[in-house]
């Protein structure tokens, strides 16, 4: 799976990008394109159910620092001049890193199955076996409450983590003044 070699040097690059660039929104740019690669990695690993909470958490980061950013910051002057050996080949690397992504995502896309079709065996059993053993009539129900329940368990439970480490960062009253 050479995809997956690429979409992890795209995502060290558009790292370091983050990291050295002086724009503070180039940098919440580059950062989305390390976490959409995250989330096309993991649909290239059959792991559509990871990919889709990747997707969500990073669309909504994306837009809560690109809010914070622009109502933070204030209009640089050097923005608009243009430096003729930069531009270039800004829109050179640009070019490139686009056309490996877009090429990427597509390998990716190709990889997905064909709707309706399970590729995994264990999804069969489950469909197989989930009346008799559980005798639950909705599959979707079996998996995630009896065969999955300790994956489940545990993502709850960073869920809940998560959202008591927000409303401790957020709340008014014990903060220093």
């Amino acid at each position: 799976m050479i995809e997956l070699y690429l979409f992890l040097v795209f995502m060290i690059v558009a790292a370091i990008i983050a990291t050295e660039i002086k724009d503070l929104l180039a940098a919440v740019i580059s950062l989305g394109a390390v976490g959409f690669s995250v989330a096309i990695m993991f649909i290239l690993v059959q792991a559509p159910d990871l990919a889709i909470v990747q997707i969500v958490v990073e669309v909504l980061t994306v837009v809560i620092f690109v809010a914070v950013i622009l109502r933070s910051t204030h209009i640089d002057e050097t923005v608009g001049k243009k430096i003729a050996g930069t531009q270039i080949t800004a829109v050179v690397l640009f070019s490139v890193f686009a056309f490996l992504f877009l090429f990427a995502m597509f390998k990716a896309i190709q990889e997905l199955p064909a709707f309706g079709n399970a590729t995994m065996r264990i999804a069969k059993e489950y469909i197989r076996l989930g009346l008799t053993q559980v005798g639950g009539a909705n599959m979707v129900a079996n998996v995630i409450l009896d065969y999955r329940a300790l994956d489940t368990l545990g993502e709850a439970t960073v869920l809940f983590t998560s959202v008591i480490g927000v409303v401790a960062l957020m709340r008014k009253s014990g903060r220093k003044k």
